[in-house]
């Protein structure tokens, strides 16, 4: 007796068909998984035994095995308990399969329950794709799969109810699909901000064109505080961008199950204790890290010098790519990493370098050697250096609010549908993924424009890398301005952003 299961299997965020192949045939009882499964899936022979009794069904005694196709690609998780569980009972009898394409997923409990498992999502959308009709999910992870839209979800709470349905007894009842309801969850807002005018200017630039940034400061300037604002003036998520960052999180296990979709712009702030694998991803089985995390987002590393340099390089790829692919034996993964990046440092150990207070008790040399723990090269990623010195007793006492995000969300919002209008029928999204045939046709400079870039490239030492971006940066300073070409004023404002050299005052 043969029965073939239709299930689904998970490469990086990515889901793909597997065929669960359940044999039953006489000789010695044994219990065989085979189709390179891990040691979660090898240990499914025991869950599925006890799930089968406690439902109150006969384990067969014979000898059974369990192929899981395609067989030459490595399978991991617990997601296979109940489509392994179903070959059996299919392949003695004991219930039938629906005639209409369909996928089952999920793990089981020794009473029969049937538990939640991470990147349904993902597997929803390539059952869609494979032109699976039905897909049967845990209960708890039936919202999230309805966010597939086009096949239908069954929520499956234990076996004995999945087997009353197949048997055509008590049917289950299809998941609705899931709709946001409510409002989102309340950001903070720069209206809380006093002074700092200059910071918030140039944040709404590094907002307006996708660009990354590196605020320096003494403490307690308020570098954290405008960072950690910034979502509130970032351009809605498109769908296409919920899903992307919702499959991330699906794939770790992290959403809620009354709320499945990510519909605020991802910000991610890890601790400078972090390792590299847990930023950029790793593992035996490679999973996502914070730099995926922050997928259409924002990564904000606060302290940045506090970071290890070898965790610090392992940002230059993902920044100038747009993902970050993970190698080991079994095969590479790649995971999207399309982030802003937002960095916040003290120009010294003390943190008082340069302030007008005087209170800076660093040497040169000791100032020296701790700047030199950022890079050149990861410097030369960022498109914006602003200086955020501390603010004054007169704009601290003050009690009228400052411009709320909504405000600036409002211009940045317009220079965004300026780039969308502008990159239509594109890859590109915004003004810092500009591509070098783009930016020839778009940044063009006048006679003025090249003049003062000329005489920016020479002082400051620019790099070609660090050129290009002052076009871009400039380019979306007009776009907020709302003007088709890059001003000589525009320029100056974008080479001001990279003027700021480390270390002096």
């Amino acid at each position: 007796m043969i029965c073939n299961v239709h299930s689904l299997g998970l490469s990086g965020i990515n889901g793909y068909e597997v065929q669960v192949e359940c044999y039953i045939t006489n000789g010695l009882p044994a219990f065989e998984i085979v189709g390179l499964p891990d040691a979660a899936v090898k240990e499914a022979r025991e869950r599925v035994r006890a799930a089968v009794k406690n439902s109150g069904f006969k384990f067969p005694v014979s000898r059974i095995t369990c192929n899981l196709a395609p067989a030459g690609t490595r399978k991991s998780g617990t997601l296979y308990d109940l489509p392994i569980l179903l070959g059996i009972l299919c392949a003695t009898d004991l219930c039938r399969l629906p005639k209409e394409r369909c996928a089952f997923l999920g793990e089981l409990s020794l009473e029969g329950a049937v538990r939640p498992v991470p990147g349904v999502l993902p597997m929803a959308l390539a059952a869609k794709e494979q032109g699976i009709e039905s897909l049967y999910v845990p209960a708890e992870n039936a919202p999230e799969a309805t966010l597939a839209q086009g096949i239908t979800v069954y929520p499956v709470k234990d076996v004995s109810q999945l087997v009353s349905h197949l048997r055509a007894e008590a049917p289950i009842e299809p998941q609705p699909e899931w709709k946001p309801g409510g409002a989102k969850h309340k950001v903070l807002d720069f209206c809380d901000v006093k002074g700092q005018e200059n910071a918030k200017r140039a944040l709404e630039v590094a907002a307006a064109g996708s660009h990354n940034i590196l605020l320096v400061g003494p403490p307690g300037s308020g570098k954290s505080m405008l960072s950690r604002r910034l979502p509130s003036i970032l351009p809605d998520m498109t769908r296409e961008e919920a899903l992307e960052a919702t499959k991330i999180r699906s794939v770790l296990g992290l959403l809620p199950s009354d709320d499945p979709l990510v519909r605020e712009r991802p910000f991610r702030s890890p601790h400078h204790t972090i390792s590299s694998a847990g930023l950029a991803g790793g593992g035996t089985n490679p999973r996502p890290g914070e730099v995926s995390l922050a997928h259409n987002g924002v990564l904000f590393l606060d302290e940045l010098p506090e970071f290890r340099k070898e965790t610090l390089e392992v940002l230059r790829q993902p920044l100038e790519d747009g993902f970050v692919t993970i190698s080991r034996v079994n095969g590479a993964v790649s995971y999207p990493s399309d982030i802003m990046l937002v960095c916040a440092m003290n120009p010294c150990k003390c943190g008082w370098y340069g302030d007008s207070s005087g209170r800076c008790t660093c040497s040169k040399s000791a100032v020296d050697a701790y700047l030199s723990r950022i890079s050149g090269p990861l410097l030369d990623r960022i498109d914006m250096i602003v200086e955020v010195a501390s603010v004054d007793f007169d704009n601290l006492r003050r009690r009228t609010p400052a411009e709320p995000s909504s405000e600036i969300k409002k211009r940045v919002d317009a220079a965004r549908a300026r780039q969308h209008a502008r990159f239509a029928g594109s890859d590109t999204q915004c003004n810092a993924r500009m591509t070098p045939a783009q930016m020839r046709a778009i940044c063009i400079l006048d006679e003025e424009c090249t003049a003062l870039m000329r005489e920016a490239f020479d002082a400051l030492g620019l790099t070609a890398r660090s050129y290009d971006r002052i076009l871009r940066v400039a380019r979306t300073v007009a776009d907020l301005d709302g003007s088709d070409q890059i001003q000589s004023h525009h320029l100056a404002e974008a080479i001001r952003y990279r003027s700021f050299k480390l270390g002096e005052t």
